[in-house]
């Protein structure tokens, strides 16, 4: 079995198509992908507890108003049995998703580079699928630390090497198009909520009742579905034989570029360079711009649009939370709204990273920048105007540059640092991702649950969230433009290479 999963084993003859390598990596990024879909899962998990009046119990954290009394609320949360959980509670497994994905990425990159794809993409099926099976026991049991732990942590390992599995493979196989290859490599992990979330919202209908919402069914149901994807993407791994290169194709000049290295970085040297550490900046302010509110996208769009989402534009969010019928209409919409902005991050991420081939990495950062704290205040301006298409716009235009961003960051280390130690690297620099999968979310969703308890519309809660997200923009901003190319001192010699 250990030869079957060696690197040696997939290593391809000269007549491989390397065109069967991108759709491999897609069944593996969009089946970890539904971790950008779990906020469908949010308001069915919220009120989960009825009593026997048929009402929702009260949350574990009900009447918190500080950043104190709702974490003492996630601190209950965690084991009791007898109140419902917050968008707050849940939002930390949401957090744990993207820490532990960094994390994992940056201490297991080299293991990868030396054991090859296939075997990361099989332990990533088996952590990612396994956490979901254990996170179905949790909900059934309404255990919030198995969910936590399961999805949370054990999954979150399963999304850090199911990731950062076909990137360096990529690159390595597509020299002559780098922007490319890594958009390939990592659209379809936007693109996944784009399936799950509508599957994911059919599935808790079909199984749910008076008294469950049918979740736990559907995290087993999914965890199976994806199981059998991710497997056969692992097993459609190859990776290149060393110093092959396409047909026909000669490695371009680059002494022009000074942007692009025409030397190879060593990992353990890179995160000595300025560079190493502005690119994760510019990781880490564009991801927390996005990753919060496209992790609260359902529940952001029914709160402030209401009645508006179903036709109903003369009541609230807090009206149609009293009727079943409305709550379940407007919850579909929501999960639609989840799958058109996940159709623009998986469009994002390959569109974005392919125009940087031409337009260069730091220009099309400076576009995600500028653009998206623009977007960031239209957005905040349409929301009051209730300008329902403008707003779903905005979102739309950040969707795209928030996995523009993922995509084209490869591939700008590939021009600072080399391609000889680009996956690894990259792995190390997703803990940036690790940091925004915090900060993020805390900032969405402690802003979010502090407004609501202090009394303010539902409709009005998001507008002051806008605002300090595009101010993570301008901070991504002026990291980008102090990106200069790496000193030469850090290049590695003839004899290490």
């Amino acid at each position: 079995m250990s030869d079957f999963l060696s690197k040696e084993r997939i290593t391809a003859n000269a007549t491989f198509n390397r065109w069967l390598v991108p759709p491999a990596a897609l069944a593996i990024h969009l089946s970890i992908g539904m971790a950008y879909g779990f906020s469908v899962f949010w308001k069915p998990l919220g009120n989960a507890l009825v009593g026997e009046d048929g009402k929702p119990l009260a949350a574990c954290a009900a009447g918190a108003t500080t950043f104190g009394d709702k974490l003492s609320g996630t601190a209950k949360a965690l084991f009791a049995t007898d109140c419902n959980w917050t968008q707050f509670d849940l939002g930390w497994m949401y957090t744990l998703f993207f820490v532990l994905l960094g994390c994992s990425a940056a201490l297991w990159g080299g293991w990868l580079e030396r054991e090859g794809p296939r075997k990361a993409g099989l332990v990533s099926m088996l952590c990612w699928c396994g956490g979901l099976l254990l996170s179905a026991y949790g909900v059934y049991s309404h255990q919030l630390w198995l969910m936590w732990l399961g999805s949370g942590v054990i999954g979150g390992i399963g999304l850090g090497l199911g990731y950062i599995s076909p990137v360096s493979t990529l690159i390595k196989w597509f020299p002559d198009r780098r922007g490319m290859a890594t958009g390939m490599a990592i659209m379809g992990f936007g693109g996944g909520a784009m399936i799950g979330s509508p599957l994911a919202t059919k599935l808790m209908a079909h199984f749910a009742t008076p008294v469950s919402p049918g979740v736990w069914q559907t995290f087993v149901v999914l965890a199976f579905i994806y199981a059998i994807f991710m497997t056969c993407g692992a097993l459609g791994y190859r990776v290149p034989a060393v110093g092959w290169k396409p047909a026909n194709w000669a490695p371009p000049d680059n002494a022009k570029n000074s942007m692009i290295a025409t030397h190879h970085v060593h990992l353990n040297k890179a995160h000595q360079t300025p560079q190493f550490w502005l690119l994760w900046i510019v990781l880490c302010m564009n991801v927390s711009a996005g990753i919060g509110i496209i992790g609260a996208a359902a529940p952001m769009l029914q709160e402030t649009f209401g009645g508006a989402l179903i036709g109903q534009p003369d009541i609230g969010f807090a009206d149609i939370k009293k009727d079943e019928a409305l709550t379940a209409a407007a919850a579909a919409v929501g999960a639609g709204f989840v799958g058109i902005i996940s159709l623009f991050n998986i469009f994002g991420r390959f569109a974005w990273a392919t125009s940087s081939d031409k337009l260069g990495r730091k220009r099309t950062y400076f576009i995600f920048f500028v653009l998206g704290a623009l977007m960031y205040c239209t957005a905040t301006y349409v929301a009051g105007l209730k300008s329902l298409a403008l707003f779903v716009g905005a979102f739309c235009v950040i969707a795209s540059m928030y996995g523009g961003g993922f995509a084209t960051i490869p591939a700008y280390l590939a021009d600072m640092f080399g391609t000889q130690f680009v996956g690894a690297i990259h792995g190390r620099l997703l803990t940036a991702w690790s940091t925004a999968g915090i900060l993020g979310p805390v900032i969405v969703n402690y802003m979010h649950d502090t407004r609501l308890e202090a009394g303010v519309p539902f409709n009005q809660i998001y507008a002051p969230i806008f605002l300090v997200l595009a101010t993570l923009m301008i901070i991504g901003f002026i990291a980008n433009f102090l990106v200069k190319p790496v000193d030469k001192r850090y290049a590695m010699s003839d004899k290490e290479l």
